[in-house]
């Protein structure tokens, strides 16, 4: 018999899924089958940022108002500071080069909730702004604001941010005040406010604050006239960060990384009093 035509053994080839594919007949891809391709892994999310403090409440109290003193008849009206009157707020201290202690406050007060929100909290300020045109709130206000069955959310803690105005030529460092027993106002605020002071005045001397060399001892001072802290159901402290007078102390609160610093202790001390 003779060989068969190369056409039909061409044909023969393709209907048994094959060719030949050049000198040596090496089999090609079927023509129906993808061409292989490398694999692709998708990129692992970034994970999320810890939140210690959420579902907590802080309520900041930066002290005074820049335009207090432009509103003296408002300023100057008796309230109640805690069962007996006191002016509703006072125009604060500065610096000897005019810095003042309303704006310090704010800014420290700023940079605190920033840091504070990037950990989950949420923060209520008892002021919206610095401003010359503003005054108050007042002092029996701002002790409310965040107490439970008032307005907005019930807090874990308030922190009211001040510094001092002491003209002593020896006078300088920060001290940490506590409301004291006064019957029917602080009684249950007592012992937990002093454990926040500890924790405050602890993260002060840690990030390198001196305690006062004038008021308190070892950087704790306990007052009952103060209707801020008298006001408080929450645990409550008002930090006087340094003395506005003292040349040393007030190179530090004028300048943006001393600021910083001030901050970082206080959002330190809310982290280690809610144990977060």
């Amino acid at each position: 018999m003779s060989p068969a035509p190369a056409a039909l053994i061409a044909v023969a080839l393709l209907v048994a899924g094959c060719t030949t594919d050049g000198p040596g007949g090496t089999p090609a891809p079927s023509p129906t089958e993808p061409a292989p391709s490398a694999s692709v892994t998708a990129p692992t999310p970034p994970s999320p940022a810890p939140q210690p403090l959420a579902g907590r409440v802080v309520v900041l109290d930066p002290g005074h108002q820049l335009g207090n003193g432009r509103f003296p008849a408002e300023v100057d009206r008796l309230v109640d500071a805690g069962g007996f009157d006191k002016a509703c707020n006072t125009t604060g201290t500065s610096t000897d080069d005019g810095y003042p202690e309303a704006t310090f406050t704010w800014q420290v007060a700023v940079e605190v909730r920033r840091r504070l929100r990037a950990l989950g909290a949420r923060v209520v300020m008892t002021r919206d702004d610095n401003s010359a045109s503003e005054w108050g709130p007042c002092i029996d206000e701002r002790g409310r604001i965040g107490n439970p069955g008032e307005p907005g959310p019930t807090a874990d803690v308030r922190i009211s941010l001040h510094a001092d105005g002491n003209r002593s030529s020896t006078a300088h460092g920060f001290h940490v005040i506590r409301p004291g027993e006064r019957s029917g106002w602080t009684d249950d605020v007592v012992a937990p406010s002093e454990r926040l002071a500890l924790a405050l005045r602890d993260a002060l001397v840690r990030a390198g604050f001196a305690p006062s060399t004038y008021l308190g001892e070892d950087g704790i001072d306990v007052r009952t006239d103060l209707g801020t802290l008298n006001h408080s159901d929450v645990p409550v402290v008002m930090a006087e960060l340094g003395n506005m007078r003292d040349a040393g102390d007030a190179a530090v609160m004028e300048s943006d990384a001393g600021r910083r610093r001030y901050a970082r202790a206080v959002v330190t001390a809310v982290r280690t009093f809610l144990g977060a």
